[in-house]
């Protein structure tokens, strides 16, 4: 059954109020707390994107084209589209050559206001390069190019890149393949449905891959996690949640469309997820400042970067203050 997460009130008057379910794994991937359901089963959408990274790492893309640090962070990315992010998907796609069509994904403007004004006043176009998705697309293009795949139907389930992915999924989040639901993503991708637990377990192991046994998938972890904490603005951009985690060295972070969100914390060994039934992701500082909070992290400058950036006063078009929002729920231990 879900709980209630967080309430938002406007003169006093509970306007809003969401409702979901939080788990927390310890590193033998057991649930350690909760609260609503830790085996609800929810869709990963991009909180999956540092998972679907690891096929490609662990095969040694980044020496077969010599990429950057920031270019594998983009491959994880849900980008907004600022002029860092574009600069280094076009170095992605010079470095592998492939052509910006053969991107599934559509066409869009950036999802940042201020890059996305500037095209339009530019009377620019919507690439697919400016899709949030667009780093991932790339990689699994680049890797398919680099092992002599296909590049048509790349997006396809049974195309031999998506099944890596997919045992690499289950292999992490400690399933077997047949008990992962395959959707497909707003990006045109397959996308894995599974219990949160088994997503906590996974974040468990980005954040601490000596409990991963096959080397070179650890290896790719490493690679993969150092890229995203070194390089935190091309996860997600200018005040997000998964940039403002990732400045911190302890956590590896990242959310995903519809309200699911994921960390890992590398000292304290847990996994964590959380998922807003109501799809809303602007609740996600909240949640995870008060998940820190209860669970006792030690490190106050990210938790005040959260509550810097995710104020929960409310306040209208013209600044004034008309609002509040409480986080309600509190964390049962196992």
């Amino acid at each position: 059954m879900e709980t209630m997460l967080v309430k938002e009130y406007r003169a006093d008057v509970m306007e809003c109020a969401h409702s979901g379910h939080i788990c927390i794994v310890n590193e033998e991937g057991k649930v350690e707390a909760y609260a609503g359901d830790p085996n609800y089963v929810t869709f990963t959408r991009s909180s999956a994107k540092p998972l679907q990274a690891i096929p490609a790492i662990r095969a040694q893309l980044a020496n077969h084209y010599h990429l950057t640090d920031e270019e594998i962070a983009i491959m994880t990315a849900s980008h907004r589209g600022e002029h860092e992010h574009q600069e280094t998907l076009i170095n992605l796609l010079n470095k592998t050559g492939i052509g910006e069509d053969r991107l599934v994904c559509a066409s869009s403007y950036p999802l940042d206001d201020e890059a996305r004004h500037s095209l339009i006043r530019n009377r620019s176009n919507k690439r697919k390069l400016h899709h949030n998705c667009a780093g991932k697309h790339l990689g699994l293009l680049a890797y398919s190019q680099m092992k002599g795949y296909t590049l048509e139907g790349y997006e396809n389930p049974n195309h031999p890149v998506q099944q890596e992915i997919l045992n690499t999924v289950a292999y992490m989040s400690g399933l077997s393949t047949d008990e992962i639901i395959l959707g497909t993503d707003g990006c045109g991708l397959p996308v894995f449905a599974l219990p949160m637990h088994a997503l906590a377990t996974a974040y468990m192991k980005l954040a601490c891959p000596d409990r991963i046994e096959d080397e070179a998938t650890r290896l790719a972890v490493e690679k993969i996690t150092k890229a995203m904490n070194a390089h935190p603005f091309m996860v997600a951009g200018s005040g997000r949640v998964d940039t403002l985690l990732l400045q911190d060295k302890n956590i590896v972070a990242k959310g995903g469309f519809k309200g699911v969100y994921c960390f890992g914390l590398k000292e304290e060994r847990l996994g964590i997820t959380f998922k807003i039934l109501d799809g809303s992701e602007e609740e996600w500082g909240y949640v995870a400042e008060s998940i820190l909070d209860q669970i006792g992290y030690k490190n106050k400058a990210t938790m005040d970067r959260l509550k810097e950036a995710y104020t929960k006063d409310i306040y209208n078009d013209g600044g004034q203050k008309v609002g509040r929002a409480e986080t309600v729920f509190t964390l049962q231990r196992v």
